[in-house]
């Protein structure tokens, strides 16, 4: 019996670290790509316990002939394409990276796809950011893109490739719709872990008030490790197509740094205007959080709902985790960390 054998770009990010256990897991060959240059920062493997059990590779997906190179030494069955740059406010600072990465990167390993003749199923990383400025409450696959960040603009245009390729050249190419995910390890420029990761130090005294930006921005939080495993099943299904992963729940930054305060032990309330705003600890009037306008974004998305029907119904699956639970689980991770 032939061992199936995967292909993950962006191996030690959040998403591949999980994604990567559920697969070993499963007995599958796992390959990880590195930068070429880089220093991999395998923290997440580690603390998994898989670190050693995953073949690494170097790659740089800019680069086509190296792609090329790659692709065709493992041959996989199967890749996940989760490597990008992928923090949004960076990419207002840094375009023409974050479009080589998210964009020409996906355009290389399709192209690399098809003149290999490989037997390969390719699944994308696509981002609920890409409906930026939305035009429905509530969005699903159907549901008009209209993205309003470089990032957002870059994943758009590998999602229409993905697509094309598909279509074009009959290969097995799907994307995974996904709306904002979180757990312990998500990296700490992302709001939701630099809200835990920060409060628990100011709790350990460690740190002072965190500085944050719209508080009242709102999305749909889910937990990685269950959407890890919706990857799975988009990738696995033997008809490619695109799916919305999310949890038709919505919640605001400001809700998401109430429930890590509670769970640290403080009551909280907030003074000031709209742009001043600070967030106090009640019983001893110890400043938690303030609003920085520096941390706003030249254009930002304010609301996020995702409907994970179309998902539920082709492979069922569905959420079980929510935004508080995830809230409490990160919390209770930092904090305890040493």
């Amino acid at each position: 019996m032939n061992i199936p054998k995967v292909l993950i770009t962006g191996v030690t990010g959040q998403d591949g670290s999980y994604l990567a256990r559920d697969l070993l897991n499963k007995n599958y060959k796992v390959y990880g790509t590195i930068r070429r240059g880089a220093s991999p920062k395998t923290f997440r493997l580690e603390e998994l316990g898989i670190v050693n059990k995953v073949n690494f590779f170097s790659l740089e997906l800019t680069e086509l002939a190296n792609v090329v190179h790659v692709l065709n030494e493992i041959k996989p069955d199967y890749i996940y394409n989760l490597a990008a740059q992928s923090f949004v406010g960076d990419s207002f600072l840094h375009p023409h990276y974050t479009s080589s990465i998210n964009y020409l990167g996906v355009l290389n390993i399709l192209e690399a796809i098809k003149l290999l003749k490989l037997d390969t199923r390719f699944y994308q990383a696509s981002t609920s950011e890409m409906y930026g400025d939305i035009k429905e409450q509530i969005q699903n696959e159907d549901t008009p893109f209209n993205p309003i960040s470089p990032y957002a603009i870059s994943k758009l245009a590998a999602h229409y490739l993905v697509k094309n390729y598909r279509i074009a050249y009959n290969i097995h190419a799907c994307s995974g719709i996904l709306f904002n995910h979180e757990s312990e390890f998500r990296g700490r420029e992302f709001v939701t872990k630099k809200i835990s990761s920060w409060l628990s130090d100011l709790k350990k005294g460690n740190k002072g008030p965190l500085p944050l930006g719209a508080l009242d921005s709102s999305r749909d939080w889910g937990y990685a490790p269950e959407y890890v495993k919706a990857m799975q099943l988009i990738n696995e299904s033997d008809t490619p197509d695109d799916y919305v992963v999310a949890t038709n729940t919505n919640y605001t930054v400001r809700q998401f740094l109430e429930w890590c305060c509670y769970e640290l032990g403080y009551e909280i309330e907030f003074s000031g205007s709209k742009n001043k705003e600070v967030c106090y600890d009640k019983k001893t009037g110890l400043k938690l959080a303030y609003v920085d306008e520096k941390y706003f974004r030249p254009s930002d998305v304010k609301k996020l709902v995702g409907s994970y029907k179309k998902i539920k119904n082709d492979l069922n699956w569905e959420p079980k985790i929510f935004a508080k639970d995830i809230a409490i689980i990160m919390t209770k991770y930092d904090y305890e960390k040493k």
